[in-house]
């Protein structure tokens, strides 16, 4: 029995052991379960070599380092004792130089855009599986050119929002079961709808001129213009409804051009992004020309040459020419079902903050509300003014002395954003919607967030609010479509209002009155360095930023009454007016240390 006892207890201890290893094995793999990051990943031409810096690999892991277009493998590397690695890839004489960098590692893998890659990136597939190194010896023949190899990249362009202007709208809350964009019934006030002023719309689009129709057609692909996105020195101008290439403005000629292809630059992006609404930074607020160049990290902390220096696609990365994220305020989605926000592709975690007070917030504060504290700002190193708008008003005339004729508008820099909840869905006006008075504001919404304090998908984001006055049919309390063509030749509102209604099917003599109608437009861009984000106090003792207690329903969950019945003394309660930063953080830290938690006098459940 003794014997029996022992080998009893020697297998509980082995048993015991067991355990011991194969927790520390489950402690070290959870090591490397996350997936890792990749923070830097950029291409040097004069050295032809890539620099590339992952975090979150995991202790001492192997990372394999892969061109995503070719396959090939790099470089295997081992990571540090923190889980990260630094590495310069020297690559050999003729191997094709990736567009995109992939890492994988035992806990999972991550892409990421390299930068300043070459036109020729990723080699082109030739048709017989082949890769080329790229276009250097094309003659440009019209838009045909980029057809005969790029069908298939045609037929992805013809299918997304920038060629069709329209798309699925699922954050939409009116008629949601319909496509809904600029070509769909959308209208707003910079340009009001398409059925009044299709060739200036057209400008920025990528169409050649014609109307996007429903079948991709050899005249439909041959109208899409693949220079607007990949070729920064290309220009064009408009003959006869159609869109040529206007090389007397280029400071090079077509042949060029097309040989010096590229992916999309900021500099692309913008020429249609920035100036959309009738000028640089007039209708978004937070996107200016600035942004393509700058080195100016206060202005823009992710695009500074300086800083992140992220080209659009790094957060926008695109599948089959379709591209994620949009504006509270834009009707179609892109790429349906891909959400984009701070944590996408793994540069931002969930809990970013060294302080655990302050990441509580992110449950209910999205991070643009701390790091966007202004918008419209100046670079430093710009002489434009990236001035918004703030208000158009079509009624008082033209700020032109001579046609084409634009509105007055009202512009500002530094503008404090306005705050709202949002849960990612928009009420968004469509052409012949009925709309009402807002009785609180007086205004007639053109674009509002949904959400609110006590939605658990709500969020709290900062806008851009911009008014406009507009006309509005009275009979059916429907907003008329200003034509703007119309105005822009006449500068006569009025003229351009009958004009609208006769586009949508009334009436020219049909009674119409002029409104405020209200804008809400979600701000991403011009984000601080942290150093500038807002603090404490910047929210909590500031009601003209933001009236936390009040309009957004932030008050504490007990009164002062109640807190002092059950803590303090009614005396004492009435003291707590905290007329600085320091007294109010003063105040919090005393509960703290005495093992409060927010959550004891604040609900952010709500």
């Amino acid at each position: 029995m003794k014997m029996h006892t022992d080998i009893a207890y020697g297998n509980g201890l082995a048993l015991s052991q067991l355990i011991i290893l194969v927790c520390a094995l489950l402690v070290s793999f959870s090591a490397f379960a996350a997936d890792p990051v990749i923070r830097k990943s950029a291409y040097e031409d004069g050295d032809n070599k890539i620099q590339l810096k992952v975090v979150k690999a995991g202790r001492i892991a192997l990372v394999t380092v892969l061109g995503v277009e070719t396959g090939q493998v790099l470089g295997t590397f081992r990571a540090n004792s923190r889980g990260k690695l630094e590495e310069e890839i020297s690559l050999s004489s003729g191997q094709i130089v990736p567009c995109n960098i992939q890492v994988e590692t035992s806990g999972g893998s991550a892409t990421r855009p390299l930068a300043d890659a070459p036109a020729d990136c990723g080699g082109q597939d030739d048709g017989g599986g082949e890769t080329t190194p790229g276009h250097g010896d094309l003659v440009y023949a019209g838009p045909g050119t980029c057809l005969e190899c790029h069908n298939e990249h045609a037929l992805d362009v013809f299918d997304s929002t920038h060629y069709q202007w329209k798309g699925e709208a699922p954050d939409m809350l009116n008629q949601t079961s319909l496509l809904q964009g600029k070509h769909a019934g959308g209208v707003n006030t910079y340009c009001g709808n398409i059925t009044g002023n299709w060739e200036g719309c057209s400008t920025c689009h990528v169409g050649r001129g014609a109307e996007p129709e429903a079948f991709p057609t050899p005249a439909q692909l041959e109208n899409i213009d693949c220079m607007v996105c990949h070729q920064d020195a290309y220009k064009r101008k408009r003959v006869a409804g159609v869109y040529q290439p206007d090389e007397a403005n280029m400071s090079i000629g077509m042949d060029e051009a097309v040989q010096t292809v590229h992916k999309p630059t900021r500099a692309s992006c913008l020429q249609c992004h920035a100036k959309a609404g009738g000028g640089d930074a007039v209708k978004r607020g937070d996107l200016a020309l600035a942004t393509a160049n700058t080195a100016d990290q206060q202005y823009d902390v992710h695009m500074a040459t300086t800083g992140a220096d992220l080209n659009c696609q790094s957060c926008h990365v695109p599948e089959n020419h379709r591209f994620p994220g949009k504006g509270s305020d834009i009707r179609p989605t892109d790429l349906v079902g891909v959400d984009l926000d701070c944590t996408t592709g793994g540069c931002h975690g969930s809990a970013p903050h060294d302080s655990s007070e302050i990441n509580q917030h992110t449950e209910k504060v999205a991070c643009q509300s701390c790091h966007i504290p202004i918008y419209a700002k100046n670079a430093n190193d710009s002489t434009a003014t990236e001035a918004t708008e703030l208000h158009r008003s079509w009624q008082a005339g033209s700020d032109h002395a001579h046609a084409p004729f634009h509105p007055v508008l009202l512009k500002a820099n530094n503008q404090v954003p306005v705050y709202r909840y949002w849960n990612r869905a928009s009420d968004n006006y469509l052409l012949f919607d009925k709309v009402y008075e807002d009785w609180e504001t007086g205004t007639y919404h053109t674009s509002i967030p949904d959400g609110a304090a006590d939605d658990p998908n709500s969020k709290l984001y900062p806008f851009k609010y911009k008014t406009s006055d507009y006309p509005l049919r009275t009979a059916s309390n429907q907003l008329i479509a200003l034509d703007t063509s119309v105005f822009f030749a006449t500068a006569d509102a009025g003229a351009a209002a009958i004009a609208g209604l006769e586009n949508m099917g009334f009436n020219w003599d049909d009674e119409y009155q002029w409104v405020t109608t209200d804008t809400y437009q979600l701000l991403n861009h011009q984000v601080s360095p942290s150093d500038d984000a807002l603090n404490c106090s910047s929210c909590h003792l500031n009601t003209a930023r933001m009236d936390l207690q009040g309009d957004l329903g932030f008050a504490p969950t007990n009164a002062r009454a109640t807190c002092a019945a059950g803590c303090h003394s009614a005396e004492k309660a009435d003291e707590w007016e905290f007329g600085s930063y320091e007294e109010f953080t003063a105040h919090h830290k005393k509960h703290r240390e005495k093992g409060a938690d927010c959550r004891d006098c604040h609900s952010f459940d709500r």
